[in-house]
């Protein structure tokens, strides 16, 4: 499937770097490109665009408020956001990525000569979850929906419960786990969706909630400060040999994996390592998960939001052997459905929720 693409960004060099990279890439047709929001706006109003490539800090009107603009007029273009380095360009990614970009990369070196390469590599598959993304609601549009276009792209899943059968299900999952911990594996698309889950905790959740997030080193801080400014629960960064404590929600931080191990009085201790990527991550939701179903076993309740691959699939496996609820999130509300998706096809997920019921059943399976 062709996409058309529109590249936003006020400098010369990276809109010649970005259409170089884009261009190399089957099924890419790059239409246009605009040196600031404004521009942009008038174009996606004008002009079927299926991928946008945004800078964040333009004159005239930057790449948050075109994301704005287009949440407000109900434009369905999916955005990557080209990122800076420096905390305030942080922070602007992740606000971008609350408003619904799909995710982020950082800006090439204009001066690298294996700049477009690199950038073509970390361009590629968020090219590829995009592509898919416009054949999903091309089926839905058409009145296809709940039909596979091929085995390989639209997976089956099941037929979403009703809330009674959803109680009932809970009810005898929270019977059979006391849970004493929530766990969450998520990537792309992960801080809009833990914007809608986070802040519907309860401040008297009695258990801790530690979270895997795909993202580089630094940009975990700026999340749980992000994320703690809007819930009554406290978020931050875990630290290595920290003991985690209810009503808290610790994040992996970037670059490091996280696990947790019983303390000497049962209590939770997480150990923050720089073992091995696995699944080509670093933090992994396997490894996390893993660690809780060895230590803790059938003590935690495992979820699996949005993201591209099958990291927290294996890691999902062993905690239900070990006696564990699971939760994914259902594939229309998923910025990608590809973590979620391989889950259920396992066969290791208990319920399959959309998005916005996600909190309250958390709240539910931990008692």
């Amino acid at each position: 499937m062709s996409l058309r693409v529109l590249v936003v960004d006020d400098s010369t060099v990276f809109v010649h770097l970005i259409k170089q990279a884009l261009e190399s890439i089957d099924g890419v047709q790059v239409i246009g490109s605009c040196r600031n929001g404004r521009a942009a706006m008038e174009k996606l109003r004008t002009t079927p665009v299926d991928l946008l490539t945004l800078d964040i800090e333009m004159p005239e009107m930057n790449g948050l408020e075109v994301l704005e603009a287009m949440r407000r007029e109900g434009i369905k273009t999916t955005v990557i956001v080209l990122s800076a380095a420096g905390d305030r360009a942080r922070d602007l990614t992740l606000r971008a990525l609350e408003l619904g970009a799909l995710d982020f990369i950082p800006k090439p070196d204009g001066s690298s000569a294996d700049g477009p390469a690199l950038l073509r590599q970390r361009l590629a598959p968020l090219v590829k979850a995009a592509a898919h993304g416009k054949e999903v609601r091309s089926i839905l549009l058409s009145g296809q929906a709940g039909r596979k276009s091929s085995p390989s792209r639209v997976a089956p899943v099941a037929a979403p419960a009703t809330p009674n059968q959803t109680a009932q299900r809970m009810n005898r999952l929270v019977l059979r786990t006391r849970a004493a911990m929530v766990l969450i594996g998520v990537s792309t698309g992960g801080p809009a969706a833990l914007a809608r889950i986070i802040p519907h905790l309860p401040a008297s959740l009695r258990v801790p909630v530690l979270i895997v997030q795909h993202m580089p080193p630094l940009f975990t801080q700026n999340l749980a400060e992000r994320l703690g400014a809007n819930s009554v629960l406290r978020v931050q960064e875990a630290r290595d040999g920290e003991t985690a404590v209810p009503g808290t929600v610790y994040i992996a931080p970037g670059g490091s994996h996280l696990k947790v191990m019983a303390g000497a009085q049962r209590q939770i201790v997480m150990r923050v390592t720089s073992d091995p990527p696995e699944n080509n991550c670093r933090p992994s939701v396997d490894y996390l998960f893993r660690s809780a179903a060895v230590s803790f076993p059938g003590l935690a309740v495992g979820v699996v939001l949005t993201g591209m691959g099958h990291d927290g699939t294996l890691g999902l496996r062993l905690l239900k052997a070990s006696g564990c609820a699971s939760i994914a999130q259902d594939e229309a509300t998923c910025t990608v459905f590809g973590m979620p998706k391989e889950a259920i096809n396992a066969g290791v997920v208990d319920l399959i929720l959309p998005l916005d019921s996600i909190a309250s059943e958390i709240v539910k399976a931990v008692g």
